[in-house]
């Protein structure tokens, strides 16, 4: 009998130790810097007008800030994961929609925004060009999305501007 409780509170012992060894890589300030985009939104255009909900939520152990957002025109969807990279120094969004579109942006966090961008392409006029996306933190408790593509370093013209308040 005397060897079977030892059994168990060995095996009691080594569960709880185990247990309390593992540890959350990515539970650290650098990769909390995103936390402010967490939660259910309701987005609206500068107008006022509804462009959709999205929710972020962090999913792998803390370690990526998943986007999952539902457009207010019908049929439009889609999902990005977001991660700090830390071989990089940088945080990373790779964005995909419903329409096979995609974006990978590369950033930091400076100030109350994270300002992420894509690397520099050429468009159709042979014009270097990149997307930069801006979520500005707002003292409120809101959060400001401005997507931007800039083109030859100067002209910029506003793909996105939307203001997220939660909903939850």
């Amino acid at each position: 009998m005397k060897t079977y409780i030892s059994l168990a509170l060995s095996l009691f012992f080594t569960i709880t130790l185990v247990a309390q060894d593992k540890t959350c890589n990515c539970c650290t300030e650098k990769y909390s810097e995103f936390d402010f985009w967490l939660g259910t939104w309701e987005v609206t255009n500068p107008n006022g007008t509804r462009a959709g909900v999205n929710v972020i939520k962090k999913v792998q152990n803390n370690c990526i800030l998943q986007e999952n957002w539902i457009s207010a025109t019908p049929g439009y969807t889609g999902t990005s994961n977001n991660f700090y990279n830390y071989k990089a120094n940088q945080w990373e969004q790779i964005w995909v929609d419903n329409q096979g579109q995609s974006l990978h942006l590369k950033g930091n966090k400076v100030g109350n925004q994270m300002i992420l961008r894509t690397e520099d392409e050429t468009n159709a006029e042979g014009k270097t060009f990149f997307h930069r996306v801006t979520w500005t933190d707002n003292d409120d408790g809101s959060v400001r999305q401005l997507w931007e593509t800039v083109t030859e370093g100067k002209e910029v013209a506003i793909a996105f501007d939307g203001l997220y308040k939660r909903k939850d």
